[in-house]
């Protein structure tokens, strides 16, 4: 499953190729899309940010009214690719017709990825499998095998709470550390492991990342949650914060890394064998003192979970 370091980096290459331009053919397969492109046609309106929230994938399109002001906005302003929806929402609000503007949300779920290309590239996946196809003028979006598409005004994006607002979003400039802490220790009676893959507690941390956020602080994925002290609640948090940043650098790879026993992935040379500490690696040595890592299903998803059980002991009251 993509998570969110995936998604920030997707929305990233899309936003840099489709921010600002007109669309000038749309058309997907998933019905809510193909309603609301029905009732007002996406052709013609323009596309004005793409930005993450998690594992959610948000593009903004607006018509030719309140996209003008937004686009002239960014051009003016040299805003980092997380910052934009902030500034450019706080900014601009008087100028936009709000009641014009939609969101397109997507969220790849296993399997899901949108793939950008040029005029006469050949796709890289099945023409069958293509659920939304969004073109500009010199670049097209394509979103293959994606399971979930929902369109949205920006009131009705604001009570949704399976998106995440900014604030709860680990790869967000506005990511509110502190209150995480306070979620994640909320939730007193979930297993460690669990807790983590909440969305509501830690926006972007997926099964990968859950593991290795664990093993790198030496916590049992295992113990309850009320086991932890404070301190172990703020060094998840940060840690969490960390290794996703790591990840969407602005050479990063697909390549998801957090072992830091290789050399820099800046050089682009990362050995995808020595890339994580944990995750993949059942009954492979530990990194740290060579005991065989372990597997095992967690939760009511049965996700699977790695550990070392030498670094990572189960937490005795």
């Amino acid at each position: 499953m993509p998570e969110g370091d995936t998604i920030y980096r997707t929305a990233r290459a899309l936003g840099r190729a489709l921010t600002g331009k007109p669309i000038v053919y749309f058309d997907a397969s998933l019905i809510p899309l193909a309603q609301a492109n029905d009732q007002t046609p996406f052709t013609g309106q323009t596309i004005t940010l793409v930005e993450s929230r998690g594992k959610w994938l948000l593009i903004h399109i607006a018509a030719p009214q309140s996209s003008k002001a937004r686009e002239g906005f960014v051009k003016g302003h040299d805003f980092s690719h997380a910052e934009k929806t902030r500034q450019i929402n706080r900014a601009l609000a008087p100028a936009l017709n709000h009641s014009s503007e939609r969101i397109l949300a997507t969220h790849m779920l296993m399997s899901g990825s949108w793939h950008l290309y040029q005029p006469g590239d050949p796709w890289q996946d099945k023409d069958v499998n293509a659920r939304i196809i969004l073109e500009v003028a010199d670049y097209q979006a394509v979103g293959f095998r994606i399971p979930i598409a929902r369109v949205y005004t920006p009131q009705t994006l604001a009570r949704d709470r399976k998106i995440p607002q900014t604030d709860r979003d680990v790869l967000s400039p506005s990511f509110d550390a502190p209150a995480a802490v306070k979620r994640l220790l909320a939730r007193s009676n979930d297993e460690l492991g669990d807790a983590l893959l909440r969305q509501d507690v830690l926006a972007g941390v997926g099964n990968v990342f859950k593991s290795e956020i664990c093993f790198t602080l030496r916590l049992n994925p295992f113990r309850k949650v009320n086991t932890l002290t404070q301190r172990q609640a703020k060094q998840l948090v940060v840690t969490a914060q960390k290794l996703l940043a790591a990840n969407v650098l602005e050479d990063s790879t697909d390549l998801i890394v957090t072992y830091s026993g290789h050399k820099r992935r800046t050089t682009g040379k990362a050995d995808p064998g020595d890339s994580l500490w944990v995750y993949g690696r059942k009954n492979e040595p530990c990194r740290r003192c060579q005991t065989p890592i372990q597997r095992a299903l967690q939760g009511p998803n049965a996700r699977s979970t790695y550990w070392c059980p030498n670094c990572q002991p189960i937490h005795k009251a």
